[in-house]
């Protein structure tokens, strides 16, 4: 913060001191009468040394109180005050106003500057765009589904309910990634920000005896959320093994908003993680291949009826997405196609290029080469996807 002040009235007093254009010249310092002119060339002396000094002084003071007011917003009542008053005698420098401005946007860009975590919250659509056709491989279906329900329902006037987006598919062919990406382009701290709450089921909610503090504990967590944030998002990993009293415990919070002044304060979105469906997404997939056709003529219109099917007649281990299903919470099932050989060798350059090692073509497939790949026959999908490829590129460090 001390530094922060001694940049803010450097600066200032270089920029602020001649007002801004157009507007009356700020008064004759108060020291001029005092000393007379000094000769050019003349040294100051002492007298006038301390009248600077002390003029200076109460000016930095009243700089940081407003830059303080306007960062932190306390004591802006006095500040107020104080301004009316200096602009009566001496003037508040209006380009210092204007740099002040810039300059606490700038520290709200590093620090927290409101107590909901509201000014946090960017909404970043082209970028999340942009971080998923570079850094996502083998998910168009994953890709288009997640940027048209985030952009439709962060763009629409009044959304009816929260954003619910069910994600399927093996380990490792992306689920994760997605979910920080949104995180990451929706919030200005991603996963650490306070509007973001992850949960992961065998993690928070690991014993069946204790449900009932579970739920209550969750009910909490995510009201806290949502009455500090006008916006939030909530993931919910392993979501296939939530127990069903703690899946009560959150419908209440997704389903249609009760009064329009609660529409227009809030948008939740909804992120459930599962595995549920990798077989019949990887099924579809390799009956297009086998059939001669590219992956990416799969539609997701045939998968995403595949995989409601199989969750609506799935027994006991597909509780959650039954229930939710069954309460028409999902907006949209986002499946997570297998992924191929040259999808792991993407994988594998961008973990390279992400610690800023060199690579050459062999060594990506090197890397590529020791995963295990199935069916057993074609040997076509990788089963752990691009899970394990960053510790794979270990065995090539220099």
């Amino acid at each position: 913060a001390r530094g922060l002040g001694c940049f803010v009235l450097v600066l200032l007093l270089l920029l602020g001191g001649s007002g801004s254009p157009g507007t009356t010249p700020p008064p004759r310092a108060p020291w001029a009468e005092e000393q007379g002119a000094v000769p050019e060339g003349a040294p100051w002396g002492r007298v006038r040394y301390e009248a600077v000094k002390k003029h200076l002084g109460a000016l930095s003071k009243h700089y940081w109180q407003y830059l303080a007011c306007k960062v932190w917003q306390e004591g802006c009542e006095e500040e107020e005050k104080q301004q009316g008053e200096r602009e009566a005698s001496w003037g508040f420098p209006l380009v210092g106003q204007d740099y002040l401005e810039i300059l606490s946007a700038w520290y709200c860009s590093f620090g927290k500057c409101c107590e909901t975590g509201d000014c946090r919250i960017i909404n970043n659509i082209t970028g999340l765009e942009a971080e998923l056709n570079g850094q996502l491989h083998g998910q168009h279906l994953a890709k288009a589904a997640v940027l048209r329900a985030v952009q439709g329902f962060l763009q629409g006037p009044r959304p009816p309910k929260a954003l619910v987006l069910s994600f399927h598919g093996w380990s490792g062919t992306g689920k994760n990634f997605v979910a920080r990406m949104v995180a990451t382009h929706l919030f200005r701290d991603g996963l650490r920000s306070d509007c973001v709450r992850v949960f992961v089921s065998l993690l928070h909610f690991p014993h069946h005896n204790y449900v009932d503090s579970y739920k209550a504990q969750l009910q909490r967590q995510i009201s806290e959320t949502l009455q500090r944030c006008r916006q939030a998002l909530l993931i919910f990993d392993e979501a296939e093994k939530l127990h069903s009293n703690l899946l009560d415990a959150i419908t209440p919070f997704m389903a249609q908003h009760t009064s329009k002044g609660q529409a227009d304060q809030q948008r939740s979105i909804f992120l459930f993680l599962s595995n549920l469906g990798g077989n019949t997404i990887n099924e579809v997939a390799l009956d297009f291949w086998r059939a001669g056709r590219a992956r990416e003529e799969i539609p997701l219109e045939l998968l995403e009826q595949r995989l409601r099917l199989e969750l609506q007649e799935a027994a006991e281990n597909s509780c959650a997405h039954r229930q939710l299903l069954r309460e028409k919470l999902i907006d949209f099932v986002v499946p997570f196609l297998p992924l191929e050989y040259q999808h792991v060798r993407l994988c594998a350059r961008d973990a390279f290029l992400a610690r800023g090692l060199p690579y050459t073509e062999a060594t990506l497939d090197q890397v590529a080469q020791m995963m295990v790949f199935v069916p057993k026959e074609e040997k076509l999908f990788s089963a752990q996807g691009c899970k394990s490829v960053p510790q794979r590129i270990n065995y090539f460090l220099p």
